[in-house]
């Protein structure tokens, strides 16, 4: 298949899958195509939001409707690198026998990720980064494609251990999920308190996702949208030539190369499920505020005045 026709498939199954995943997912549209972005360009991504918003519903609706492998991981303070890579054990013969962990799936929900402490944290980095874990001196490949979907409560902060901006970095997007409307929130409760069950039928095949993700690195990208992106980024750093006024008022630490890399990934994304064949600076901007809001360190003035990130984002464009 050519890459233009590529494309078009692309476009047609991008738009069959949100229809399956509305099936069971009522609203939510900006972030499902946030997270679907961030698979087709072969990153992370990072929820936050209050309970009941159906983060684990909508991550497990994806993975089914994808037809990938999916597993969950409770995080808790007690868990331990090995619940989450694996462990060796002696068999009936006495010999180390390795029994993988849930990492090894294609899709992980790393559920409440900052409710345990940095070691059980940074098992998950080998992986998010090389699509690998290393336990007792052997190294693992995982499968692909690989996806980490962490959620963050933004309310609790009582036995939590904020995530180590070395690893925040790692996910592609941080999205934020906003109460439902009205109207959505009614036809929540009428779809859930039924006793209809809707199936989601899988479209995709874990090689059709790797060949997608494949084809997002292979469009081609204009010198100024690229000049534009890493600009973008290069302002959000405080005491540069290139930050601007509002960013050395109220930011402490700016965005770092990876962010450029992430934003330009995620505009070729964006650009291709809309039918295009190259992004423009429109496309960087759609998927700005998600690739930088977690980047992008406010300093304490900010906080006291109540200024978000995303304004902070948006004042650059």
């Amino acid at each position: 298949m050519s890459d233009v026709a590529a494309v078009k498939n692309l476009v047609e199954k991008h738009q069959a899958l949100k229809k399956e995943i509305a099936k069971v997912i009522i609203g939510q549209d900006r972030v499902i195509d946030q997270i679907l972005l961030s698979i087709y360009s072969g990153g992370h991504s990072l929820l936050i939001g209050v309970p009941g918003l159906a983060k684990t519903l909508m991550v497990n609706t994806i993975a089914q409707a994808l037809g990938l492998d999916f597993k969950r991981i409770q995080f808790t303070p007690d868990l331990m690198p090995s619940d989450i890579l694996g462990s060796e054990i002696l068999d009936q013969n006495r010999n180390f026998k390795f029994i993988k962990g849930p990492v090894f799936s294609n899709i992980i929900l790393a559920d409440e990720i900052n409710r345990t402490p940095p070691k059980t944290q940074a098992a998950l980095l080998e992986a998010m980064q090389e699509r690998a874990v290393t336990v007792a001196g052997q190294h693992y490949r995982l499968s692909l494609p690989y996806f980490v979907l962490a959620t963050q409560n933004p309310i609790e902060q009582e036995g939590t251990y904020p995530l180590p901006e070395a690893q925040l970095d790692r996910f592609m997007f941080a999205i934020e999920l906003s109460y439902p409307s009205f109207e959505e929130e009614v036809a929540v409760v009428k779809a859930t308190t039924d006793d209809i069950e809707n199936k989601v039928s899988p479209l995709f095949t874990a090689d059709e996702i790797v060949s997608i993700q494949h084809l997002v690195r292979r469009v081609p990208v204009a010198d100024n949208v690229v000049n534009y992106a890493v600009s973008l980024v290069a302002k959000t750093r405080p005491g540069t030539e290139m930050a601007t006024d509002t960013i050395n008022n109220y930011v402490d630490w700016g965005a770092g190369p990876r962010a450029s890399q992430n934003l330009i990934l995620a505009a070729k994304a964006n650009a291709l499920v809309r039918g295009k064949y190259s992004p423009d600076n429109e496309d960087v901007q759609q998927v700005a505020k998600g690739v930088l809001r977690h980047r992008v360190i406010k300093n304490y003035k900010a906080e006291a005045e109540g200024v978000t990130v995303d304004q902070l984002v948006e004042d650059l464009f």
